[in-house]
């Protein structure tokens, strides 16, 4: 068995699922993948489902019901994971803005290089981000820096969904209490690791803007990230975290 899962949430993901499936399966790192596959209209689950005859042993799918919001199909995945024994736990977009070969940097940094969290960073080393629209660029950067001054974290790409996890964050960090579902999410589940004493590392990748099927952003998102942050903020000198294990 394999000890790496990557989670890969989709909603009308035909044109990029299997291309995304195959990219990821040529990786040396021989992670097995979980889909978690919200009901899509355009039988994203149809062509899963086929891949599984080819791969039975290492593609996975969990079905649910209409989109149910990013944090919880992430919730979901991590949930199964710790039930299912893997040791490292990967968040990454269908669409090819997340480039699979990064998927082995990423576990070098969790594996061999100290950190419990590695983060596929687009603005640690400058801002690595092709095929946006300024506007939505300089958003997302300054959500990024308006998160840091908030919350007081030093990571430079706050909202970033490609990452790497190792086993005793899921299994330390309270899955039930994280609240957000959208670009929130990803901020809460970094801060609420930074806040159990884990160790965080960005490692600079280049993020590129799907060809392929609709963005699922919206204006929604983005606002719940803006008071979510100050929300985060107030709550946690209410809560007292859960630490890591000290070795």
């Amino acid at each position: 068995m394999s000890l790496n899962l990557v989670i890969i949430p989709t909603y009308n993901e035909k044109e990029n699922i299997e291309n995304i499936i195959r990219a990821v399966f040529d990786q040396p790192l021989s992670p097995h993948i979980l889909i978690i596959e919200d009901g899509s209209p355009d039988g994203t689950a149809s062509i899963v489902k086929n891949l599984q005859k080819e791969f039975p042993t290492r593609l996975f799918m969990l079905e649910r019901k209409g989109k149910q919001g990013l944090g919880t199909a992430y919730i979901t995945g991590f949930k199964w994971a710790l039930k299912h024994d893997y040791e490292f736990i990967f968040e990454m977009d269908a669409d090819f803005s997340h480039n699979p070969v990064d998927l082995n940097r990423l576990y070098d940094a969790c594996a061999n290089q100290g950190a419990d969290m590695a983060i596929g960073s687009r603005y640690v080393t400058g801002v690595n981000v092709v095929n946006w629209p300024i506007g939505r660029v300089l958003m997302s950067y300054f959500a990024s820096k308006y998160v840091r001054f908030v919350l007081g974290v030093n990571i430079a790409d706050t909202t970033a969904g490609f990452k790497c996890y190792k086993r005793e964050v899921l299994e330390t960090i309270e899955l039930d209490k994280i609240r957000f579902k959208g670009y929130a999410f990803q901020v809460e589940m970094k801060y609420t690791a930074f806040e159990c004493g884990f160790i965080l590392k960005e490692v600079p990748v280049i993020f590129i803007n799907r060809v392929l099927g609709s963005s699922k952003m919206s204006g929604g998102i983005f606002g719940e990230a803006f008071l979510g942050v100050i929300q985060l903020k107030i709550n946690s000198w209410f809560r007292k975290f859960p630490q890591k294990k000290k070795v």
